[in-house]
């Protein structure tokens, strides 16, 4: 099992990098956990990461990439609520690494 640190507290991680225990995440550590990404989070990443947790405390899944894209649209509007602008902010894989990044579990049809 990985671990993160931050300050001095250790997080667990599974083999692909998430959370294990859901209740450890805060901003700090979702800082971290992107930095391991290389992503320098930005407004627009913050955006989409409290959509993402307010998601999931309705329905308790991640959504998957087409349901992602739709929640956002429905509630941030089409500009953002787009593959091309989550893919630039998520690398290609928006459902899977803004999952990660928002502290929840991988979404279950990501590999």
């Amino acid at each position: 099992m990985n671990t993160l640190t931050i300050g001095d507290q250790a997080i667990a991680l599974d083999k692909d990098g998430f959370l294990v225990d859901l209740q450890d995440w805060s901003h700090d550590v979702a800082q971290a956990l992107a930095e391991r990404e290389n992503i320098a989070l930005t407004t627009d990443h913050w955006e989409i990461l409290e959509l993402l947790r307010q998601f999931y405390d309705q329905y308790q899944l991640s959504p998957a990439t087409r349901p992602l894209i739709k929640y956002t649209a429905l509630k941030l509007g089409a500009e953002k609520g787009n593959s091309p602008h989550l893919n630039r902010l998520f690398n290609g894989t928006p459902a899977k690494l803004a999952a990660k990044l928002a502290g929840l579990p991988k979404p279950t049809n990501c590999i």
